[in-house]
């Protein structure tokens, strides 16, 4: 099984959205557990890494 290569400050858009409305997620923390902060109202979000792989849909291009 192929795991997805994720950086610290990537985008990610997840399966579910936000309840804020917005499904864009930057990650601000990586290890065991992954931290994401909703781009829409700023809310970070902790998850188990194996959590967080499968809820993600997929890797968006940085806008730098």
């Amino acid at each position: 099984m192929e795991s997805k290569k994720f950086e610290l400050n990537d985008i990610v858009e997840m399966k579910k959205p936000h309840p804020c409305g917005s499904n864009r997620f930057r990650i601000i923390r990586m290890g065991m557990d992954i931290r994401i902060k909703c781009e829409g109202c700023g809310h970070s979000v902790l998850l188990p890494r194996r959590e967080f792989e499968r809820k993600v849909k997929k890797i968006l291009p940085n806008e730098k």
